[in-house]
C-alpha cells in the first residue's frame, strides 16, 4: 500500500518541500530509503522502527520503501524521522487521516517515540504557508519559533503517539499554538549590559563609531595594547537601531538553519554581534563545508562582525571577505549546488600599529624596527582597506582621562541621533529595493543624493590629489559625508561634512609613509 506525507528541507536559508512516499509490499522483510539520503537520514530506519513498536504500534514485517522527492536534492539530517514514521502507520492502515497531506510534518524520534528538536524550523515553517497547507507538525520544543509565521496554523506534539492522536479523524486537535513575536525572544552577541558611558575619554572614536551607526558604514581602528578599541566594538551594537521584525526573521532564519537558537527561544531579537578568532578558516567565515552552513558573516548579519588583531588573519581570510562586503551577500558554489546567503552587516576591525603595538604610544617605547612595521601593516591589503568606510586612530589614555569620575555620554542617547539620521534615509530611499541605508547606495544614489557645496568639492579635489585615493575611496567619502550630513540634519552636503569625512580615510597619517615603503 502506498502513502504520502509532506516534510521540508533547508536550501541555504530558505526551505522546499519535500514528498515522504512509503510503499508497503508483500516481499521478503527489509526496510529501504531512496532520494539521495546521507548517513543521518540512512540510520532513521533503525530510530524508525522503534519508535514505532515502543508507541505501541505495529511495525510490518513486509518489503518496505520509503522515497524522498524530489529525489536529485540531497537529504540530510534528522527531520524526516516523524513523517516517515506517520506514513508507514497510514499505509499499514493504523492511522485513518483523511487531511494528512494538508501538513507539514518535521521532527527527530527517539527510540521510545518522543520527538527531540531540530534545526531550520522557521524557513520550513514560511515554506508550509508560501504552499497553503493547514498547518505543520513539529517537536514541541521548536513550536515557539515556527509561531512567529503568520498564517500558518502549528502544532508542537511531544511524541509520535500525540502525532498519530492529533492527525486520527474524529479526534479533538489541540488549539494552534498562538503566534506571540515578543515572547521568548533571545539577544545575539552578549553586549545586552554594555554601555557607552564606560568608555573613557576617546571621543574621537565614539563619534566615528556613531557616524558608522548611522550610516552602516564599516569601521578599523588602529591603536596601542589597551587603548579601548576592543571595548568600543562591543558596544557598537547598543547603539544600532532595534531590529524591526522583518529583520529579526530574517536573522532568525540563518539562525535556525545553523542550529544555533538556544532551547525554548523563538526569535533572535537583538543585534547579532560575531568576534570570531584569528585562526578561523575561509569556510568557516563565509560559510560552506561538506554540508553547507552560514558562516560567521551571515550569522552576523544585520548585526556587527568584530575581527580583533587583524594583521593576525590569514592573508586568504581577509581576502574573501571583499565580495561580501560589496554584495551584502555571499555566494558558496560547490560541483553540484550553489547556494546563498545574506551577509549585510557592518565589519569593524581592530588592530595594532606594529607588531609590540608601541609605535603611536608616546609613554611607551617601539621595539619595532621601520621593516618590521612594514611587513606587519602590508598584511591587511590595500583593496581590503579601500572598502572599509571609516579608518580612526585610538590612543593610548591618559591619567587624567582613566581617572576622571565624570560620566560619559550613553549608548541611549547616541542611539536616538543615530534613529533619526536612519529615518532620514528610510524617507530617502523609500521604494528602492535594497536600499536601507548610505553605506549600501550604488553609482547612481550616489549622484542622486550626495550633492556637495563648492567649498566641499575644492575639499574633495584636493584630499584625492594629495592622500592618491582610489575612485572607490572617493565615492566612499561622499557616503560618509552624507551620513554625517544627516546626523547633523542637514539636506545638503557642507564642507564641514567632506572634511570630516576625509578625516576618516586616512587610517594613520604617521604610518602612510611607513605602508608606501
Amino acid at each position: 500500500m502506498l502513502s504520502r506525507v509532506y516534510s521540508g528541507a533547508t536550501f541555504g536559508v530558505n526551505a522546499c518541500l519535500i514528498e515522504v512516499e512509503s510503499n508497503i509490499e508483500h516481499h521478503i522483510p527489509s526496510f529501504t530509503v531512496v532520494g539521495l539520503p546521507d548517513n543521518a537520514v540512512r540510520e532513521s530506519r533503525e530510530r524508525v522502527v522503534a519508535a514505532i513498536r515502543n508507541s505501541g504500534f505495529e511495525f510490518p514485517p513486509r518489503k518496505v520503501t520509503v522515497n524522498l522527492a524530489p529525489a536529485d536534492l540531497k537529504k540530510e539530517g534528522s527531520a524526516y524521522d516523524l513523517p516517515m514514521a506517520v506514513g508507514l502507520l497510514a499505509g499499514t492502515n493504523q492511522l485513518e487521516a483523511p487531511e494528512l497531506t494538508r501538513f507539514l510534518m518535521v521532527g527527530e524520534l527517539a527510540l521510545d517515540g518522543t520527538l527531540r528538536p531540530i534545526r531550520g524550523v522557521l524557513p520550513m515553517a514560511l515554506e508550509a504557508r508560501r504552499q497553503k497547507l493547514l498547518g505543520i507538525i513539529l517537536p514541541k520544543e521548536n513550536g515557539g519559533e515556527a509561531a512567529m509565521v503568520d498564517g500558518i496554523a502549528v502544532y508542537p506534539v511531544s511524541t509520535l503517539k500525540e502525532a498519530v492522536e492529533l492527525l486520527a479523524a474524529g479526534r479533538l486537535r489541540p488549539l494552534p499554538l498562538a503566534s506571540d513575536p515578543g515572547q521568548h525572544g533571545v539577544r545575539s552577541g552578549g553586549t545586552d549590559y554594555a554601555d557607552f558611558a564606560d568608555v573613557k575619554g576617546q571621543e574621537n572614536a565614539k563619534r566615528a563609531l556613531e557616524v558608522a551607526a548611522a550610516g552602516g558604514h564599516n569601521v578599523i581602528m588602529i591603536g596601542p595594547p589597551g587603548s579601548g578599541k576592543t571595548m568600543l566594538a562591543k558596544r557598537l551594537p547598543t547603539i544600532l537601531p532595534v531590529m524591526s521584525f522583518e529583520e529579526a526573521l530574517e536573522t532568525t532564519k540563518i539562525h535556525s538553519v545553523a542550529g544555533l537558537l538556544p532551547p525554548g527561544s523563538s526569535l533572535v531579537t537583538g543585534r547579532p554581534f560575531r568576534a570570531p578568532h584569528h585562526t578561523i578558516s575561509d569556510s568557516a567565515l563565509v560559510g560552506g563545508g561538506i554540508v553547507p552552513r552560514p558562516g560567521e558573516i551571515s550569522l552576523a548579519h544585520h548585526g556587527v562582525l568584530f575581527l580583533d588583531e587583524l594583521p593576525e588573519f590569514a592573508r586568504s581570510v581577509m581576502e574573501v571577505l571583499r565580495q561580501p562586503l560589496e554584495d551584502g551577500r555571499v555566494t558558496i558554489s560547490r560541483s553540484k549546488v550553489s547556494i546563498e546567503y545574506p551577509a549585510d552587516f557592518i565589519l569593524v576591525c581592530a588592530m595594532n600599529p606594529c607588531p609590540c603595538g608601541h609605535f603611536t604610544d608616546p609613554g611607551r617605547e617601539c621595539l619595532c624596527n621601520e621593516y618590521e612595521i612594514h611587513r606587519y601593516l602590508a598584511r591587511v591589503s590595500g583593496p581590503l582597506l579601500d572598502r572599509i568606510d571609516i579608518h580612526i586612530e585610538v590612543p593610548a589614555l591618559r591619567y587624567r582621562e582613566l581617572a576622571s569620575r565624570e560620566l560619559a555620554e550613553s549608548s541611549e542617547r547616541i542611539r536616538s541621533r543615530v534613529v533619526a539620521a536612519r529615518g532620514k534615509q528610510s524617507i530617502r530611499f523609500a521604494g528602492r529595493a535594497g536600499l536601507y541605508s548610505n553605506a549600501s547606495m550604488q553609482s547612481r544614489e550616489i549622484r542622486e543624493f550626495c550633492r556637495v557645496d563648492a567649498a566641499g568639492e575644492e575639499l574633495l579635489k584636493m584630499a584625492i590629489t594629495k592622500l592618491g585615493l582610489s575612485a572607490r575611496a572617493y565615492d566612499r567619502i561622499l557616503k560618509v559625508a552624507r551620513t554625517i550630513a544627516d546626523l547633523a540634519g542637514t539636506d545638503g552636503i557642507r564642507a564641514e561634512h567632506v572634511a570630516e569625512a576625509i578625516q576618516y580615510r586616512s587610517l594613520d597619517r604617521s604610518l602612510l609613509p611607513l605602508r608606501k615603503g
